[in-house]
């Protein structure tokens, strides 16, 4: 006898994009996290060496000449600023390290064609820059402790700030990665751009020793704002009120993550 109800039981499902996506996250930040783990040695060691050089040069051997800046010893001034500069750099060269290496392997076509809402590819690359940008910030923060005494104000500050200029430049590590067509190309910002910006954002200076002309040049650098974002913080003083520099960097987040997904959804640098 035939029954109607056994032939609705045997429709299919349609497919739980929420769980297929959350699974997708979940696989993606696994493999970053792993990918950062599996070769310690070139992602989590060589920041903490060089920061110990820079402590040893600018904190131990430059800082006893220079004494104190902003009301606090040199070497305690600049360990916030050496902190950040190690996110930077370890944020955006994982970010665009990763996603380039998938797409020049061509592994990036399996995430295009599969269920995948794009906000999900860029959350999962994202989230593995940052847990490498937090793990090498909190290996440098135990050798700036060896230097200098280190005592955070503002938690809650320093915590949010730290994760905010993580996400910002694993976006622009992702953005750099889409446009590279070759190795050569995702070594040019963080050559000429990112570098000379990390530099003169004040990890090492206060602004407020430059020439009133230059301190407004200096206000159009992002990093700077970051910089004394964190400082403030851990030290309690910053050479920019706190309100803006979270807008600037608020908005950097926002606008990179829009550009990263117009640019996706596009296909502008993925598909050939």
């Amino acid at each position: 006898m035939f029954d109607g109800n056994t032939l609705l039981d045997k429709t299919p499902k349609k497919p739980d994009l929420i769980q297929i996506n959350l699974v997708g996250l979940r696989t993606i930040v696994t493999k970053e996290v792993r990918r950062v783990l599996r070769i310690w040695v070139q992602t989590i060691v060589p920041p903490a060496i060089t920061m110990t050089l820079y402590f040893i040069i600018f904190g131990s051997l430059i800082g006893s000449r220079i004494g104190e800046m902003g009301g606090v010893p040199y070497t305690t001034f600049i360990a916030p600023g050496l902190i950040m500069m190690s996110v930077i750099t370890n944020s955006f060269g994982n970010v665009v390290s990763s996603f380039f290496s998938g797409k020049l392997q061509l592994n990036l076509e399996e995430l295009l064609v599969s269920p995948l809402d794009f906000t999900t590819i860029i959350i999962g690359y994202v989230a593995g820059g940052v847990a490498r940008g937090l793990a090498v910030a909190a290996l440098v923060t135990i050798v700036a402790s060896f230097f200098t005494d280190l005592s955070v104000v503002y938690p809650l500050v320093t915590i949010s700030v730290v994760i905010l200029t993580a996400i910002v430049f694993s976006l622009a590590g992702l953005l750099n990665a889409i446009f590279a067509n070759s190795f050569d190309d995702i070594s040019i910002i963080p050559t000429f751009v990112l570098a000379p910006l990390t530099y003169l954002g004040g990890v090492f200076f206060s602004i407020t020793l430059l020439s009133p002309f230059w301190q407004k040049v200096a206000l159009a650098n992002p990093i700077l704002y970051m910089v004394n974002a964190f400082r403030y913080g851990m030290l309690g003083s910053s050479d920019i009120p706190l309100s803006t520099a979270f807008i600037i960097i608020l908005v950097a987040v926002f606008g990179l993550f829009g550009l990263a997904l117009f640019l996706l959804r596009r296909g502008i640098g993925i598909r050939t």
